[in-house]
């Protein structure tokens, strides 16, 4: 008997109106994934692609032989990076809505991601970001001002109104220009990578995707090339479980996991907990280590959730559970820091509320300098004469003709 065929659609197991369940998430003890040697064969570490990597437990105390040797002060850093990622993202969403800019896209629930990592990279390493790590610029004492600047396209806009908000950019601090065509920074950071190596240089990269985007083929042919040269690059995939409207099983396909897709390219993968501040400092040490010792690249999935909406032009009531971020089981990454510090007497509940409050009386001074410069709506605006420049090396007629029909 002939059947008809028919494809198979993956359908999230939730929807709104019914109650969050990650029961089927399956999170091991904080310590009890193994570390294995920085120069170990990737066959041999095939399993980290299936579980996560944790050093915090509950209590606060870090745990395992993948917690790091990190001071006190440098912790207290790293906090101080994430609350004003999340305070900077508060202030320019509320900006958003009040018209002063034409989109945003917050951080919510993913700051230990990328302010963690750029702790572990050296001067001259460089980014190849999407649009929600804006938290390496912030960890690399990137002025806030310029920022909020890019972020109302104002006259201190220093890519000239000619990005989308958040699209930032910034040779000096390892920031390579924002594409809004997902996946391309994979090939670009492999390609980056490669040229340090011939050059001789002593910099590594680093490519950054999200769950979604890693169905682009981009993400893909930059495997291939990361494997087949043992490019100096550590391929990072934040899967915060949602893309900007369908989950993780429809890019994830078969795989099981993310973190599996190294696999098929004999690229060592690794699987960590992105909620987990320490943790992901660990895990970028080891990639960044093997990637300089001329070790080739590694894949990570971070594995964390998008609390807020994919941006401000989402609403992602409309297809999932409104309290799922609450419920996320791998909790608040800052949170977390902060009872860390306390149970080391590092920090307390009232350093934490003060420094709350220093925190946004710093953000929102900074704000007020920037709307001063200009908004979307008012001020002083970049002229558009820099929207012919830039283009080409030399300008061509037609773009000549058109600046001078414009009068600029």
């Amino acid at each position: 008997m002939t059947h008809p065929l028919r494809l198979h659609v993956p359908e999230p197991t939730l929807r709104p109106g019914d109650s969050p369940d990650f029961s089927g998430v399956p999170i091991p003890k904080a310590g009890s994934v193994r570390r294995p040697p920085v120069d170990a064969d990737p066959e041999d570490i095939r399993d980290l692609a299936f579980t996560i990597i944790r050093v915090m437990a509950r209590n606060g105390q870090a745990v395992g032989d993948w917690a790091p040797d990190i001071d006190d002060d440098e912790l207290r850093t790293g906090l101080r990076h994430m609350m004003l990622l999340r305070e900077y993202d508060a202030r320019m969403l509320m900006a958003q809505r009040q018209g002063k800019s034409s989109f945003y896209m917050q951080h919510l629930g993913e700051e230990a991601i990328s302010c963690g990592f750029r702790r572990e990279l050296a001067e001259g390493d460089m980014n190849f970001p999407t649009y929600r790590q804006a938290g390496l610029l912030i960890a690399d004492d990137y002025p806030m001002l310029l920022m909020m600047n890019q972020v109302y396209s104002n006259e201190g806009d220093t890519v000239h109104g000619r990005q989308l908000p958040v699209f930032y950019s910034s040779k000096d601090h390892g920031f390579f220009s924002i594409s809004g065509n997902l996946a391309t920074q994979y090939p670009q950071a492999v390609g980056w990578a490669m040229a340090s190596a011939i050059k001789g240089a002593t910099n590594i990269a680093a490519a950054w995707i999200g769950d979604g985007s890693t169905a682009e083929n981009d993400f893909h042919a930059g495997l291939v090339f990361a494997s087949t040269y043992k490019a100096p690059v550590v391929l990072n995939i934040v899967n915060n479980q949602w893309a900007i409207s369908t989950f993780q099983g429809i890019a994830r396909g078969g795989s099981g996991t993310f973190a599996a897709r190294g696999h098929g390219f004999g690229i060592p993968a690794l699987r960590v907990d992105g909620n987990d501040y320490l943790a992901v400092r660990a895990v970028a040490r080891w990639a960044a280590q093997r990637a300089r010792a001329n070790l080739g690249p590694t894949l990570i999935e971070y594995v964390t959730y998008r609390v807020a909406g994919h941006s401000t032009s989402d609403d992602p009531s409309a297809y999932r559970p409104k309290e799922e971020g609450s419920a996320w089981p791998l909790g608040d990454p800052i949170l977390r820091l902060r009872d860390h510090l306390i149970a080391r007497g590092a920090w307390s509940e009232e350093r934490h509320t003060q420094a709350e409050a220093e925190i946004r009386a710093e953000v929102i001074a900074t704000q007020k300098e920037a709307e001063a410069i200009g908004t979307l709506t008012s001020g002083r605006l970049p002229s558009p004469a820099h929207m012919f420049e830039d283009v080409f090396e030399a300008p061509t007629p037609h773009l000549v003709r058109q600046r001078h029909e414009m009068g600029v």
